[in-house]
């Protein structure tokens, strides 16, 4: 492919990127920026329902529906989305792998997405029973995540690696203040309804400047995989044995998330039920704060330092055991300051984590003609730890109290540290 530019005598063709291809020339901040603040906005839109309008709602919507508490009606909707997420992920990211259209590959689904999302949490704040919110938040999720799959693909379609880095921490940056966001607009919004409506608001207008500003290399015709369903179905199998470098990344990922998630899951109740506070709610938002600058000032620097060292495994394991020490710390000081300590040495190791491994995982993709969907299959690892950890924590908890469920957090986010040697094609 090529295009023509200059005018009469001076006309010359110079070769449109090719979207198979790895990239080569460095993304610019404006790039940057926009790919981050669109991927921010989706969070935004995912986590202000998840942090407070959902239990709102269910709360409402519990009230008369006999036998079934407001806890069930959450529980219910938000296993209705999970189970969506899991699918929906690496399905829209194969689809669009395939996607001739003439903006490109991604954009037009992270239009659609974003537009359907919208769409869905408007639905959602209009729901007045418990099927109608778990059809809708079913919708949310199916949407949001075509949009986020298309939004993650963009990134090793156009970032070098020595910019992924990089890059991956401006992401995780954006993630979290989306979830701020998003929990911000749900909470002063003045009501269920509003809150709803500036979310999808928020996911609208935070994406526009990627949409609008920058096109993907549009993929030929001739070039695109042939479409079948069995095709599609059977590419979610990526073989560990023809692929072991992306087979072992994405089992450090999942037992580094499983293991962050047991840490975060009852942190509630180990504030309440064993270091006594008056304030558990309290205790908890101000350990949230903590880990939130904590993880800030790291996810960026992390990902740079990583770039300029040319290395990934040194910082995946060094995340992985600052993790584990502060895991550790919970187990065997249990104490306010204890639990401040480890608030912020878990913010410091995830930081790292999320912009480092996000390279990495880019760096050990198999083909750039399915990135997408291999990406969707990569993000697995982090929405599978959400469906796990409850079923794990609650024996522990029953059977060796909290000092058990952290010993083995702590094992199970270090095992998945140390596994990162096990990758041979990136340092």
């Amino acid at each position: 492919m090529s295009r023509t530019t200059g005018a009469g005598r001076g006309r010359y063709r110079v070769p449109a990127p090719d979207p198979l291809a790895e990239p080569a020339a460095p993304v610019g901040p404006g790039w940057t920026a926009s790919l981050a603040v669109a991927n921010g906005a989706i969070w935004a839109g995912w986590y202000g329902p998840l942090q407070i309008l959902l239990a709102w709602q269910a709360a409402e919507v519990a009230a008369p529906a006999a036998g079934m508490p407001k806890e069930s009606v959450l529980a219910w909707v938000t296993g209705v989305g999970a189970v969506v997420s899991l699918v929906a992920n690496p399905l829209f990211g194969g689809l669009s792998d395939r996607t001739t259209s003439r903006y490109g590959r991604r954009t037009p689904w992270i239009a659609a997405g974003v537009a359907g999302g919208a769409a869905a949490l408007a639905a959602l704040a209009a729901a007045r029973t418990v099927l109608a919110m778990a059809l809708a938040w079913g919708a949310v999720q199916l949407a949001l995540n075509a949009a986020f799959a298309a939004i993650t693909a963009a990134v090793p379609d156009r970032v070098p690696h020595r910019q992924r880095g990089a890059v991956g921490g401006w992401l995780g940056a954006a993630q979290i203040l989306g979830v701020v966001a998003g929990t911000g607009l749900a909470t002063v919004a003045g009501g269920l309804g509003a809150g709803y409506l500036a979310c999808a608001g928020f996911v609208v207008l935070g994406t526009l400047p990627y949409v609008l500003g920058h096109r993907d290399a549009v993929l030929p015709a001739g070039r695109r995989p042939a479409l079948s369903w069995r095709a599609l179905l059977t590419g979610f199998w990526i073989s560990p044995r023809r692929h072991p470098d992306l087979g072992w990344a994405w089992l450090t990922r999942f037992l580094i998330n499983l293991g962050n998630v047991l840490v975060l899951l009852y942190l509630l109740y180990y504030l309440r039920d064993v270091l006594r506070r008056a304030d558990p709610d309290g205790g908890v938002l101000l350990l949230t704060a903590v880990n939130g600058v904590t993880l800030l000032t790291t996810v960026v620097v992390g990902g740079i330092w990583s770039d300029r060292a040319g290395r990934r495994q040194p910082f995946v394991l060094g995340a992985g055991v600052i993790m584990t020490v502060a895991t550790v710390l919970l187990a065997v000081w249990q104490t306010w300051p204890g639990a401040v300590c480890a608030a912020a040495l878990l913010g410091i190791g995830f930081g790292v984590f999320t912009s480092v491994d996000l390279a990495l995982m880019m760096d050990v993709l198999p083909a750039a003609a399915h990135r997408g969907k291999d990406l969707g299959l990569i993000n697995i690892a982090n929405s599978l730890p959400q469906v796990a950890a409850p079923a794990l924590a609650a024996p522990l908890v029953h059977l060796g109290g909290y000092r058990t469920l952290y010993a083995v957090a702590a094992a199970i986010g270090l095992l998945g540290a140390l596994l990162v040697r096990r990758i041979r094609g990136v340092a």
